[in-house]
């Protein structure tokens, strides 16, 4: 928790003052950019901030600049009797460019919105959000790239507004035959986006427009979703997430995807496929768009998968979140700013660690008593990216501490498989060797230590998934507990996941183990025993295993314990166990109780989730085999004999948990 002496009335001064710092579009002070000031004593706007290219590219600046007034202008660079028709051809040659350069003096200027708060409509001033976003457009934009984005929106801030109003000034200003797509979950939805550009063209002025055309909507080919701008040749065609054939081949360098993560699963059609076919044919072009938005919908879902690439860096779009304390309305004063501070808790001195005002914290305690369950509030006003997504859904593990998990991961460093002399029996542990291969499903952290120092150092963790390509995936992952000698924590150093015959998995899984100093075989057991088909006698597998590799994992039999009872080979998961090594995990993850390298594994964590009748699994449509490795492992690695330096005896290998079947 925060230290209270470091939250100050001086800081909070300097954080308000930020936010009522000056903006007028109209004049360019406070906008987005660099600017410069320029001075036109008799323009109607004789003071303007301007962006910097635009004073430095741009002749008409330069001059305008230089000489100080439209009169001497007129006398000095045209030769011509400075008349009022004169001077306001030159001011109207003015605005043309800076429209081009300055979209926020475009916007204030000449874009019409419905006030949310009355019936008239009124100028699109940006607020603090749309300008943040309208930077990440921008960088974008005067870089030369394709502008490509995804935005996890917070509460109703205009998001939505920004994005189609941007891409309507391309269309309008920049490009011509230059086509849009709008997507949204619903077909209401997407006109009511289109509706903001249809009032956009109402009021907009034809001589902005290069022709003789008025920029208006008109019906394009007969086709009921598709419109074209008069004058522009550019196309708009909107279409929603129930119907995506009405977008498909719509010939758009623009698209606006909105509410994705409401986007509806079938087994006929997907949001990776429909985006695909959208956003397919988009060319990677300066002022090509792409942006997909929405508010958040829990996890799992394509949306949320597509933010977690974009944060680490491993997709095509800029990833951007708005908190609920940039929005300027959500504030209320505080009258003593020194009591307010002593009474904060400790998420309020979170909030200011993520850059709240006090004001802004103050209206959150007020808005707070509003909901039975502060996590309600936070799934409605979300504080960052994580708050969004955590408070939708039955998910197990705290998404805080998965995304504290993600730090440890990284691409593995050797990629191939474990071969031997044979592929199944004796001889398949013999000749032991790592062959690095591109398509190898064996993803190497760290080799194995080349003298085996310690014991009891690495543990290795199978689950049987099935055969064929839909089915579950099989998994074999490798502990390193080196460092739980010295009070650390156990880390994946390798992992195999695949589909594969189940006797050929157990010989594969004996290979990887006895390859990591013959480690410990830990298989999860339910599938071997519940399966008698296509004459594998797969009861007898593990038994037979048993006979080659020693050190394999056993449990004592259900029931009366007795001494002479045999081991039974494999851990064996039932409700009871699974609710053990869950409830284990969620202790690891809080506590920092292992290193994760696998991304994959704690996006499973993401979508794990307690079902309606009580019951643990992944989402419809996940799966959870490398979860399942972590938990079976996690559990293990902490009740098994720590590891040893080889010298010190004393200590004999015991194969048997502390904690089995009988125990429940």
């Amino acid at each position: 928790m925060i230290d209270k002496t470091e939250i100050t009335s001086e800081e909070n001064r300097k954080r308000k003052q930020k936010i009522e710092a000056p903006y007028y579009p109209e004049t360019g002070e406070g906008c987005v950019g660099e600017r410069k000031c320029i001075a036109v004593s008799d323009a109607p706007l004789p003071l303007q901030y301007v962006p910097l290219a635009m004073a430095e590219k741009v002749e008409l600046v330069k001059l305008l600049s230089r000489e100080g007034s439209l009169e001497a202008f007129a006398v000095n660079i045209l030769k011509q009797n400075p008349s009022s028709e004169i001077m306001d051809e030159i001011w109207r040659r003015w605005i043309e460019v800076r429209v081009r350069y300055d979209f926020e003096f475009w916007a204030i200027m000449f874009v019409k919105i419905k006030n949310k708060l009355g019936d008239s409509d009124i100028p699109f001033r940006l607020n603090r959000p749309q300008r943040r976003l309208l930077q990440e457009l921008e960088q974008m934009r005067l870089a030369g790239k394709p502008i490509r984005l995804i935005l996890l929106k917070a509460r109703q801030w205009g998001g939505s507004t920004l994005i189609q109003i941007y891409m309507a000034w391309i269309q309008l200003v920049h490009r011509r035959n230059w086509n849009s797509v709008i997507c949204a979950h619903l077909k209401d939805s997407a006109a009511n986006i289109k509706g903001m550009y249809s009032k956009l063209l109402e009021s907009y002025p034809a001589w902005l427009v290069d022709g003789d055309e008025v920029p208006r909507f008109q019906p394009y080919e007969k086709m009921n979703n598709t419109s074209i701008i008069a004058g522009t040749g550019c196309r708009v065609t909107i279409g929603s997430a129930e119907t995506p054939e009405s977008i498909r081949g719509a010939d758009a360098v623009m698209a606006h995807l909105s509410e994705v993560a409401f986007w509806p699963r079938t087994k006929l059609k997907s949001p990776e496929s429909l985006i695909r076919s959208v956003c397919g044919s988009v060319a990677l072009l300066p002022y090509s768009i792409v942006v997909l938005e929405s508010t958040a919908n829990g996890t799992g879902n394509y949306f949320h998968q597509e933010c977690e690439r974009a944060k680490r860096g491993e997709s095509d779009k800029q990833f951007i979140f708005i908190p609920w304390f940039e929005i300027e309305m959500y504030a209320m004063p505080v009258e003593d700013e020194k009591a307010f501070i002593a009474s904060l808790d400790e998420y309020e001195c979170s909030l200011w660690e993520r850059g709240a005002t006090l004001e802004a914290i103050a209206w959150y305690r007020q808005k707070r008593k509003e909901y039975a369950d502060h996590a309600d509030m936070m799934a409605e006003y979300p504080s960052d990216d994580v708050e969004a997504f955590n408070h939708s859904g039955e998910r197990v593990f705290d998404i805080r501490h998965v995304q504290r998990l993600r730090q440890g991961c990284r691409p593995a460093d050797y990629t191939g498989e474990i071969y031997g002399a044979s592929s199944a029996g004796k001889e398949c542990l013999k000749n032991l060797r790592f062959t690095s291969e591109t398509g190898g499903l064996l993803r190497v952290w760290a080799l194995p230590e080349n003298k085996k120092s310690v014991k009891y150092r690495y543990i290795t963790v199978v689950d049987i998934g099935g055969r064929s390509v839909k089915a579950d995936y099989s998994v074999i992952v490798v502990f390193d507990r080196y460092w739980m000698a010295y009070g650390g924590v156990p880390e994946v150093v390798a992992q195999w996941r695949g589909h594969i015959d189940h006797d050929l998995l157990a010989w594969k899984s004996a290979q990887i183990a006895a390859f990591y100093q013959d480690s410990l075989l830990v298989i999860e057991s339910n599938t071997l025993e519940t399966e008698h088909t296509d004459g594998e006698h797969t009861e007898y597998l593990l038994d037979t295993l048993s006979g080659v590799y020693t050190h394999l994992y056993a449990r004592a039999p259900v029931g009366p314990i007795r001494v002479s009872a045999p081991l039974r080979w494999g851990f064996h998961m039932n409700r009871s166990t699974k609710t053990l090594i869950i409830n284990h995990q969620i202790l690891m993850l809080r506590e920092n109780g292992y290193i994760e390298r696998d991304t994959d594994a704690c996006y499973e964590h993401d979508v794990f989730e307690r079902k309606p009748n009580g019951s643990f699994g992944a989402m419809d449509g996940h799966h959870d085999d490398i979860l399942i490795t972590r938990c079976i492992g996690n559990y293990i690695c902490y009740t098994e004999p720590l590891p040893q330096p080889e010298s010190e005896g004393g200590m004999k290998y015991i194969h048997v948990p502390r904690i089995n079947e009988s125990s429940f």
